[in-house]
């Protein structure tokens, strides 16, 4: 007998995901980048965003507002050190490079994450990938040093040095992120609460540890409060309010992930990153003032078409895959290695 098919989503739904990723996404990037202009403390902004995520699914839990009930075990948590230590020093230098550079910049020093991903699959996982795949991750690693390179813009060493980092160390993760899922029995939801719950408990003694003690003084303490000109928010409330927005942004899109994964396509996914990118941009240049030259547009495009062209490119391969296995097994259908790539994805960052 063939299992009943699943009900395709409607396409409010699908509008609906897809809007809030974009949103939310771009408010993440905009509320950090509006926070750490003001702050010396980013592992320490990081940590509250970590901390504020923790306390909602707390909170969640305790109304039974989550699908599943969370629990805290010890023997899991043993099995979750990679997957954490990767998550801190991933998420750190994200927000070092955001700190460093321009907004409109930031996809661009980050721009590596696909190529590295795909290096990494392939030492890892075995996954060799097809010359059409190799040919794309070409074109945004050319697009990268477009940005860096070619553009003429003078553009932070540091930042750039933390967007390459940050870039490898998503690629690795995402890796890890697939191997820790049988540790919760492949529940995301509980991955997720244990990523934020561990990081924000591993990072607060690394944010005293690196020296932002006397920056969260003077921050929590309002010591420029006297400063700060008439009618402008002081550098605590403006930290207070973006830890705030982020925190729960961050722990809305690691629920809405869930929802997402089977209700949008990675064409879909591919295409709101694309608009993301470039709405990123143009909203760097309008709040912060960011310089759009032409070969830093140059630089976003070439990295988001050949991203655009991996994704079609992964897309045709498993959509044969599938229906090479369909043929061979009847009408029972594997799940896509796409689909399992967007899960990491959506788990890599906050």
């Amino acid at each position: 007998m063939k299992p009943e098919a699943e009900k395709p989503a409607s396409k409010a739904l699908v509008t609906g995901v897809v809007l809030f990723y974009l949103v939310a996404a771009l408010a993440m990037v905009m509320a950090n980048k509006w926070v750490l202009n003001i702050t010396d403390t980013p592992l320490f902004f990081l940590w509250t965003q970590l901390a504020i995520a923790a306390l909602l699914f707390i909170i969640c839990d305790l109304f039974r507002a989550l699908p599943d009930r969370l629990t805290f075990d010890w023997q899991t948590s043993k099995q979750m050190v990679a997957v954490v230590g990767l998550n801190v020093i991933g998420l750190s230098f994200s927000n070092y490079t955001l700190k460093y550079v321009d907004a409109s910049f930031y996809q661009v020093a980050r721009g590596l994450v696909l190529p590295f991903t795909v290096a990494v699959s392939f030492v890892v996982l075995h996954s060799r990938p097809s010359l059409k795949v190799l040919g794309a991750c070409g074109m945004v690693t050319f697009g990268f040093f477009i940005g860096v390179f070619l553009d003429g813009t003078p553009v932070s060493t540091l930042g750039i040095f933390f967007g390459v980092a940050s870039s490898a160390i998503t690629a690795v993760h995402s890796v890890v992120i697939k191997r820790s899922l049988g540790a919760v029995n492949g529940s995301a939801l509980a991955l997720s609460w244990y990523m934020n719950s561990l990081s924000a408990v591993v990072l607060f003694p690394i944010v005293l540890l690196l020296g932002e003690g006397p920056g969260i003084v003077k921050l929590l303490f309002n010591v420029n409060e006297l400063a700060v000109a008439p009618g402008t928010m002081s550098p605590l409330k403006t930290f207070i309010w973006g830890s705030f927005i982020t925190g729960v942004l961050g722990f809305l899109m690691n629920i809405a992930s869930l929802l997402s994964i089977k209700v949008t396509s990675p064409i879909t996914h591919m295409v709101s990153s694309a608009v993301r990118g470039v709405a990123a941009s143009l909203l760097g240049m309008w709040l912060f003032h960011d310089i759009i030259t032409t070969g830093r547009a140059s630089s976003i495009a070439t990295i988001l078409a050949g991203s655009a062209l991996y994704t079609w490119f992964k897309h045709k391969e498993s959509q044969t895959s599938s229906h090479n296995a369909s043929d061979r097994r009847g009408s029972y259908e594997r799940v896509k290695m796409e689909d399992i790539e967007a899960a990491a994805e959506s788990k890599a960052k906050p």
